[in-house]
């Protein structure tokens, strides 16, 4: 999620005549200040005024660029869909569950996403938007990463034609999740390593009796 707080200078395009022009360095601090104060205070209790502050800009500043709150959440959660996740390549089935469990691990314990995430998923039963969003920025882009990684496998002979890959996203992210969203424990030496393993046995075990 971090990415998000950088620009890309290939989108960058020159303001029409006339129009204000919006420092980049300033838009940069609004999103990294949205992240902070995500993660202090959750979406409920942030306001305008408080991501200014943290900024060290203006309220003004803010509204030239996003009109509300929930238009700036909603701006940050679409950058992050638009990055996507890297699909892994390692040439085995465990291999890529594994990669896949790093990636996950490191996201999830990450100090702001850990705050952020949970807490837009409990925002997003109560509005639709953030919910779009939310799924367009964490569920698709990880189901897409679940159907190469099951197509791949399929291609190598480690799994039968026809594998689901939603059962294959719960099977793999799933457990990891709860553990570090929801229970919010830690993760003892080798976790990983076991719950690849325990998530391959069951993709290969449930496959064979499909």
């Amino acid at each position: 999620m971090m990415r998000t707080m950088t620009t890309d200078p290939g989108s960058r395009r020159r303001a029409p005549a006339g129009a204000a022009v919006l420092r980049e360095d300033v838009t940069d601090a609004i999103r990294s200040a949205v992240f902070a104060e995500l993660a202090a205070v959750g979406f409920a209790r942030m306001s305008i005024e408080g991501i200014a502050r943290r900024a060290g800009v203006g309220k003004t500043a803010v509204y030239r660029r996003w009109k509300s709150k929930l238009h700036l959440v909603l701006d940050l959660v679409s950058a992050v869909a638009a990055q996507g996740m890297p699909a892994p390549a390692t040439g085995s089935l465990h291999g890529d569950v594994r990669a896949v469990l790093e990636l996950a691990a490191y996201a999830l314990r990450h100090p702001l996403a850990s705050q952020v995430i949970p807490d837009l998923l409990v925002e997003s039963a109560r509005n639709p938007e953030i919910s779009d969003a939310i799924k367009a920025a964490l569920l698709d882009p990880q189901q897409g990463v679940a159907a190469v990684v099951v197509r791949e496998a399929v291609a190598r002979g480690e799994l039968p034609s026809g594998s689901d890959p939603d059962r294959a996203l719960d099977l793999i992210v799933g457990p990891l999740y709860w553990r570090l969203a929801v229970v919010r424990g830690e993760l003892p030496p080798g976790y990983l390593d076991d719950l690849a393993a325990s998530a391959v046995a069951a993709l290969t075990q449930g496959a064979a009796h499909a």
